[in-house]
């Protein structure tokens, strides 16, 4: 290279570096452009409105409401909600199924704003609504959309909440009693939590484990999700409205001190 080429060279590196580096700090953008960004995105609440008769497990009883205070005598209305910690769409904290594990108050808020991931397997559920989640669906999934994110937030899509209000639709027993709702597999949770380091799941039904195990009182899956000091959350709706990928979710609940579980607010943000 003659020298004087050379020289120009060296100078527009330096002139390249020079931009990079000033470039740098508007490279990720501010938390209102973030804003900005996500407030022209579409919303989706997966969350149940509940109330007195809500679908819940066999074990609980149901919710009652009582007006302390009312508008026409006291000049405000304040009303008293009495219901189990999982209710509704309701987060199940670890301590739920074992002891010094996390609580509903010590989840750290990073844990709230996950990648949305959505296993669907709807039309297998219409088929067979004993069907659990196996490994194939996720193969199948990261075939389409590439390995499942770490921290992700995994729902599997099964519409069972279209039987949603009805707790005997939901349940789906037979004569002898035997509960027929889908659930998760031992295989899929393990891959999910253990090697694509997964944050938390979620599923429509009432219980982790599916209706057949259930009946037996046999609740293995949802004690093996909560003793990875992970959260879940039970009873979401309208997964039907969200992408498979690329959505994400927020998720939130009071912080009751030493809460093992609460009614849950989920939203999606759409791609």
């Amino acid at each position: 290279m003659h020298k004087h080429h050379a020289v120009a060279f060296g100078a527009l590196l330096v002139l390249l570096g020079e931009t990079a580096a000033n470039a740098a700090p508007d490279a990720a953008p501010s938390l209102n452009a973030v804003y900005a960004t996500l407030a022209t995105k579409s919303f989706v609440d997966l969350t149940h409105t509940f109330g007195p008769t809500t679908p819940h497990w066999k074990g609980f009883g149901n919710e009652t409401v009582t007006e302390l205070y009312t508008i026409k005598k006291d000049g405000f209305l304040v009303q008293q909600f009495t219901h189990v910690g999982q209710w509704g769409t309701h987060i199940d904290t670890p301590a739920h199924f074992h002891e010094g594990l996390r609580t509903a108050d010590q989840i750290d808020p990073k844990e709230m704003l996950l990648p949305l991931v959505v296993l669907d397997v709807h039309e297998k559920v219409a088929k067979n609504p004993d069907y659990v989640i196996a490994l194939d669906d996720v193969r199948d999934w990261e075939a389409r959309h590439g390995r499942i994110p770490a921290h992700a937030f995994v729902a599997m899509r099964t519409d069972w909440s279209k039987r949603w209000p009805d707790d005997a639709a939901m349940q789906n027993r037979d004569a002898a009693g035997v509960a027929h709702y889908p659930g998760w597999s031992m295989e899929v949770l393990k891959l999910l939590y253990e090697e694509r380091k997964i944050t938390a799941s979620g599923h429509e039904t009432t219980d982790t484990d599916p209706g057949k195990a259930t009946t037996k009182d046999d609740y293995t899956l949802e004690s093996y999700v909560l003793g990875t000091n992970h959260y879940q959350i039970e009873m979401l709706t309208d997964l039907d409205r969200v992408p498979e990928a690329g959505a994400l979710v927020m998720v939130s609940w009071p912080k009751p001190e030493g809460g093992t579980g609460f009614p849950a607010r989920v939203v999606a943000i759409l791609p």
